[in-house]
């Protein structure tokens, strides 16, 4: 792979802006990892967090007082991609997922870079409209980013990777990005790698993939097990994404009686903390092979999409009883309509009525920090995290408070990242 630079953290964050120390008050401050607080406060320094308590347990001082409001975390997206914001309405909903596949692909050949770039810009402003502080960004044309302005929220960015026709040198993907970052240390979050699927990238691909992301300790994600036509393709070794994988010259020795999910854990070619989006056609002997993996494994779930495309019943707590963390995400305009994590919410608690308000604002907030490998940083409002806060109007007791945040359906008008307040 040659010489590269020396890696970045995991989680990396640029220097700290400023030093003045600030005090933000609330009807309700909601920390998630712990009870909420009437009348509270959180003090920032630095950006960062050193105090979270009852207004009238500290000492009085310069205070912001937000009023009748929840202040919580900032919600973190754990699946999006940005490029396709434009697509918004551009293909009508359907079950056939090969047919998807081509409608998209036409449409990205009648789009410019410059198309891209203002797709990019439009999704940020959408996912800081509904509250998104941090996002787990599949970005398929990284040669782009060169074009981009800092990004306005936390936004680690996954370099999509294929090989369906054409060798790639991931290794010279990894040295670009990171002399990339390491040339923008205001920009905030990191980067990582992302093999698309097993049936665009090899396991050659995906060994290399990994190989990097534990060499430079950089977070990986794939998309898994989403389609039946996927399942069928490895499992029968036929159907309609067979067809259409092999009318590309797609070579299909590696399919027929094995499950996707088999193919990668057994192949050992997803490095730990791997982030695993979709997962919705599993067998029975997929759960046995993720329980083995479920401490450092998380499942990213799509809910809106999921119903875009009419697939059956999202299997949560059979992943949850084999032991694995989920989060959610938006994933893209093209097979949703919004970019909006409180929507994701009401659409999974709508599929999913055992689930409690903690348990679903989990999977937007702790889940998907630990994902990254932010614990303590992202996610929840304690001395040493991140000051990235959002306020939603609430003039409600503690008692309601978590089912109201799952419940907002308002603009989130109020928001903080890096301690910086945003426009």
């Amino acid at each position: 792979m040659g010489r590269m630079p020396m890696p970045l953290e995991h989680g990396r964050i640029p220097a700290l802006l400023g030093r003045s120390l600030k005090t933000l008050k609330a009807r309700i401050v909601l920390p998630v990892s712990s009870p909420p607080i009437e009348n509270g406060v959180v003090g920032l320094e630095a950006g960062r967090i050193v105090k979270v308590g009852r207004a009238e347990d500290f000492p009085a001082g310069e205070v912001e007082d937000l009023g009748d409001v929840i202040l919580m975390p900032g919600l973190i997206n754990a699946h999006c991609h940005l490029d396709y914001t434009v697509m918004r309405g551009a293909i009508l909903q359907q079950k056939n997922f090969p047919r998807w596949v081509r409608r998209i692909n036409e449409l990205k050949r009648t789009l410019t870079d410059d198309d891209y770039l203002k797709s990019i810009g439009d999704g940020f402003a959408e996912l800081r409209r509904w509250g998104t502080t941090s996002v787990f960004n599949i970005e398929s044309f990284p040669e782009l980013m060169v074009r981009l302005p800092p990004p306005p929220i936390r936004t680690w960015w996954f370099y999509e990777l294929m090989d369906i026709r054409n060798r790639l040198h991931t290794g010279d993907v990894v040295a670009g990005a990171l002399t990339f970052f390491e040339e923008r240390p205001d920009w905030l979050g990191g980067f990582g790698l992302s093999p698309h699927a097993p049936y665009t990238a090899s396991a050659g691909l995906y060994e290399l993939a990994k190989f990097c992301c534990e060499k430079y300790a950089m977070p990986w994600t794939t998309h898994l097990a989403e389609t039946e036509e996927e399942f069928l393709m490895f499992v029968a070794g036929t159907g309609p994404l067979h067809e259409f994988l092999q009318s590309l010259g797609r070579a299909m020795d590696d399919t027929g009686g094995i499950t996707p999910v088999a193919r990668l854990l057994r192949d050992g070619n997803v490095p730990r903390g791997g982030l695993l989006a979709h997962m919705n056609w599993l067998a029975e002997s997929d759960y046995e092979l993720l329980a083995a993996r479920q401490e450092d494994l998380s499942v990213v779930h799509c809910p809106k999409c999921h119903a875009y495309f009419g697939r059956p019943p999202f299997q949560l707590e059979r992943l949850r009883q084999a032991g694995l963390s989920v989060c959610l995400g938006t994933d893209s305009l093209a097979s949703n309509t919004s970019l909006n994590l409180f929507s994701e919410m009401r659409e999974l608690r709508d599929g999913h009525p055992f689930l409690s308000p903690a348990e679903i604002l989990d999977m937007v907030t702790r889940n998907p920090a630990r994902a990254i490998g932010m614990p303590g940083n992202l996610g929840e409002l304690v001395p040493g995290a991140l000051a990235d806060l959002i306020a939603l109007p609430y003039e409600g007791n503690s008692a309601n408070v978590l089912e109201a945040v799952v419940e907002n359906a308002t603009a989130v008008e109020w928001m903080m990242v890096q301690g910086q307040r945003m426009g």
